[in-house]
C-alpha cells in the first residue's frame, strides 16, 4: 500500500533525481508528493520527476528532520569515527538497513592536509539504478561531519558484494540470516 501524501514545502531545499542523482532545487511553497519514507530519506515526486530529499532536510516537508549530533572529538582535523557515524546514518532505499550494516563501505581514507575523504563503496548488484542516489547519499552526509570539506565516492565492484558482508543484526533484520 502507497503512503502518498501531498505537502507544501515550508522552505527551498536541495534534492536529488531517482535515479541519476542529479542535484535540484525545490523553492518554497511547491506541492509535492511524498511516496517514500524509509531510512530517514524521503522520496517525493515534484513536476513529474522522482527525486530524494535528505531526513536532515525534513523540516521543509513539515516533517522532524534527522539530526546528525557528532560526539566531540580530540582528533585536530577530520576524525574518521566521526566519517564512519555519518555512514551508518545512511541507509539503502529499499532495504532499511544503513550502509555499514550492509557491508557497502570498503575503504575510508582521510587526507586532512585537503580535508578531503575518499571512500571506495559497492553496491548489493552492480547494475542497481539507486548507485548515483547512494553516493549523493553517501557524500552530503560525510559532508556534515566537522572539518570535512569534499568527499568523493568510487564505487566499486571488486570485491563483488555479498549477503556475508553484512553485520549479522543486518542478516537477522533482513531475514537472510541461516
Amino acid at each position: 500500500m502507497s503512503m502518498q501524501k501531498m505537502v507544501n514545502t515550508t522552505r527551498e531545499v536541495k534534492a536529488r533525481r531517482v535515479p541519476t542523482g542529479e542535484a535540484k532545487i525545490i523553492p518554497k511553497g511547491e506541492f509535492v508528493t511524498i511516496t517514500q519514507d524509509l531510512g530517514g530519506n524521503y522520496t517525493i515526486t515534484w513536476q513529474g520527476n522522482m527525486l530524494r530529499i535528505d531526513g536532515t532536510d525534513a523540516d521543509a516537508l513539515g516533517r522532524k528532520p534527522t539530526v546528525l549530533e557528532f560526539a566531540e572529538s580530540d582528533v585536530e582535523g577530520i576524525d574518521e569515527g566521526q566519517v564512519w557515524q555519518a555512514l551508518e546514518s545512511v541507509y539503502d532505499p529499499e532495504i532499511p538497513i544503513n550502509l555499514v550494516s550492509l557491508g557497502l563501505i570498503y575503504k575510508v581514507s582521510i587526507d586532512q592536509d585537503s580535508a578531503s575523504v575518499n571512500i571506495d563503496m559497492t553496491l548489493t548488484a552492480p547494475g542497481c539504478g539507486m548507485g548515483p542516489v547512494l553516493v549523493g547519499d553517501v557524500e552530503y552526509r560525510v559532508g556534515m561531519v566537522p572539518n570535512v570539506n569534499s568527499v568523493n565516492v568510487d564505487l566499486v565492484f571488486d570485491p563483488a558484494w555479498s549477503r556475508d558482508m553484512m553485520s549479522e543484526e543486518a542478516q537477522l533484520e533482513a531475514g537472510v540470516f541461516f
